[in-house]
């Protein structure tokens, strides 16, 4: 009880995540009278894996795309695909999140590259801004089940599922999530009456724009490809996208300077640090949480209640959907992951579709209210409160529900695409 009461406290008082966490297993070793080395051991047990160095490479990684020019091009060749229905903008924000999400694997950094772009341009057409902030931060929420994705790489390394299985497992899903927001991008360019951009496009204009973009593009083909034919490990195929990314800025669009690499290392090393820190502490956290048998007491209440699987992966959907809008996505999947495998696993459950499950969910955690990462991004950008934001939402959070429950319940969504590669 006494971790869990800390836990809650710092939450309530606005403590960021990776203070709460460290503090709350601090105290709990205090608590039962261990040694205080077990501090810093249990969180370099969280951080010893080769597979995590993959972490910042990846950052490192869509730094570098972002910062060669490739936003614009990627837009441009959106913009080519579906910029002539109306509301078209909002169709091209959504397809160039997809393209996006292939290349940096967060949704945060999907949402300051693509919005930074389109919600100026969208508020420039006609659409308002609180309806351009919020379909950028819910579009954004693709970034991490589109791989590569940091958060498929920490739940593979926490659980030994392969890497590759889980980027393949989540193309599907992340393709429907953009087919659900554009049915409802659709419903209000009908309603607010958004304009049609009236552009003709040539097919030497298309081409150019696909050559254009396509160096960027082939990133997540190189990275993907090269793990599944086993050229690369997914940490030595991160190492190649951040190779591959210096070859485009500087030789191929030319727009990387060599007075740029220090800005990019250091945002790079300030965004890895914040994440493994939370790694540390969410694992130390977890440490403890499993030292107090709490995953069994889990699976036993779970388990007293209902044997069905279907009704404990609805329970589990409605935990998720929770903590994804009080916790960050990294650290949720580290506490949670423990508690929660042993039960779905004992109900023959694939470990490879509840991660797709888990991550799904979390990611729409990123564009939810109260501590949604994206909402945060998008309301600077377009210099808007973040309330106006929250209210433009709902509708889109909904439509997200929708293949959350196919996800969930059919397992063959998430599963034909590494069963088809992986034969």
């Amino acid at each position: 009880m006494l971790i869990v009461l800390i836990f809650i406290l710092l939450l309530m008082i606005g403590v960021p995540i990776v203070f709460v966490l460290g503090v709350s297993g601090a105290a709990s070793i205090l608590q039962a009278g261990l040694p205080l080395v077990l501090l810093p051991q249990r969180m370099f047990v969280g951080l010893n894996s080769f597979l995590l160095i993959s972490v910042p490479l990846f950052i490192l990684a869509g730094n570098l795309m972002n910062t060669c020019g490739i936003t614009p091009r990627i837009v441009n060749f959106s913009n080519m695909l579906v910029g002539r229905i109306r509301g078209g903008l909002s169709y091209v924000t959504l397809v160039a999140m997809d393209f996006s999400s292939g290349i940096t694997g967060a949704g945060s950094a999907d949402t300051s590259a693509i919005g930074s772009v389109m919600i100026p341009a969208m508020v420039k057409e006609g659409y308002t801004p609180e309806y351009a902030a919020g379909l950028t931060a819910v579009g954004a929420t693709v970034g991490p089940i589109i791989p590569p994705s940091i958060a498929f790489i920490i739940y593979g390394a926490m659980t030994e599922v392969s890497i590759a299985d889980l980027f393949l497992a989540g193309f599907v899903p992340g393709f429907m999530f953009t087919l659900a927001l554009m049915a409802v991008a659709r419903y209000y360019a009908i309603k607010q009456n958004h304009p049609v951009r009236i552009v003709r496009v040539t097919w030497k204009e298309f081409f150019r724009a696909m050559v254009d973009a396509f160096p960027a593009l082939s990133m997540p083909l190189l990275v993907l490809g090269g793990i599944l034919t086993g050229v690369f490990t997914p940490t030595e195929a991160a190492a190649a996208g951040v190779f591959y990314s210096l070859v485009i800025g500087i030789f191929v669009y030319r727009e990387l300077k060599l007075k740029q690499l220090w800005p990019i290392l250091k945002e790079t090393g300030i965004m890895s640090g914040g994440i493994m820190l939370i790694v540390a502490n969410a694992s130390l956290f977890s440490w403890i949480i499993a030292a107090e048998g709490i995953p069994q007491k889990v699976a036993d209440g779970i388990g007293y209640l209902t044997q069905n699987p279907y009704m404990v992966l609805f329970w589990i959907n409605l935990f998720l959907l929770f903590l994804g809008c009080i916790m960050e996505t990294l650290a949720a999947i580290i506490i949670t992951v423990p508690v929660l495998l042993p039960l779905v696993k004992s109900l023959g459950i694939d470990p490879l579709h509840f991660g797709v499950v888990m991550v799904v969910n979390l990611s729409i955690g990123l564009a939810t209210p109260p501590v949604g990462v994206n909402l945060f991004v998008a309301s600077a950008i377009a210099k808007i409160p973040l309330e106006k934001i929250s209210r433009a939402i709902w509708f889109f959070l909904l439509a997200l529900l929708i293949p959350l429950a196919l996800i969930t319940y059919i397992p063959q969504i998430s599963l034909w695409v590494p069963k088809l590669f992986l034969k």
